[in-house]
C-alpha cells in the first residue's frame, strides 16, 4: 500500500499532479475515514481521497529518476500507426490510456499523436488530448528530474522535431 506524508507530490490518474497538503479525517455516517487532502498543481482543486483506497482510485507516487530513461525510450520508439482507425476510435483508445494515469501510457499517447500529426491533421479532440498528454508528461518528468518545466518541454519537442 502506497503511503504519503504531508508535502509529498503525487499523481492522481486523470487529474494530474498534486501535493498532499493534509492527512485528516472525514465523517461518513458513524465512521471516521482517514483521507489524503490533495491540492492539484494545475488548477488548485482540492480532492479528498480515502487513504485505504488511494492505490485503487489511481493515486500514485511520481516516478523516480531511474524510470525517466524508460519514458524517453517509449517516446523514441516507432509506435503503432493508427491512421486506419477513425478519429473517434483513436480518441477512445487514447483516452483509456490517459485515464490509467501511467506515465508510460501517457508517453505512448503523446508519441502516437505526434507521429499521427506528422501524417495528417489531428481532430480538435486529438489536439486537446496531445496538449493534455504533453502537460502531464512535462510536469511529471520535471518533478522526477528536478528540472524546470520549460527545459523538459523543449527537450520533448526536440524529440519530435523534423517528424511533424
Amino acid at each position: 500500500m502506497v503511503q504519503f506524508a504531508v508535502g509529498d507530490m503525487a499523481v492522481y490518474q486523470g487529474q494530474g499532479i498534486g501535493q498532499i497538503t493534509d492527512i485528516g479525517q472525514i465523517q461518513v455516517g458513524s465512521a471516521a475515514i482517514e483521507v489524503y487532502v490533495l491540492r492539484l498543481v494545475e488548477n488548485g482543486t482540492t480532492i479528498r481521497i480515502p487513504t485505504h483506497k488511494a492505490e485503487s482510485v489511481g493515486l500514485r507516487e511520481v516516478i523516480n529518476p531511474a524510470e525517466v530513461p524508460g519514458v524517453y525510450q517509449i517516446l523514441k520508439e516507432a509506435g503503432r500507426k493508427s491512421e486506419d482507425k477513425t478519429w473517434n476510435r483513436r480518441y477512445r483508445a487514447y483516452m483509456e490510456k490517459l485515464k490509467t494515469g501511467s506515465v508510460h501510457e501517457i508517453a505512448q499517447v503523446m508519441r502516437d499523436l505526434y507521429r499521427l500529426k506528422g501524417d495528417k491533421d489531428l481532430s480538435y479532440g486529438e489536439r486537446k488530448m496531445l496538449d493534455q498528454a504533453r502537460t502531464l508528461l512535462v510536469k511529471e518528468l520535471s518533478l522526477a528530474t528536478r528540472r524546470d518545466e520549460t527545459d523538459v518541454a523543449a527537450e520533448l519537442e526536440e524529440l519530435f522535431t523534423g517528424e511533424c
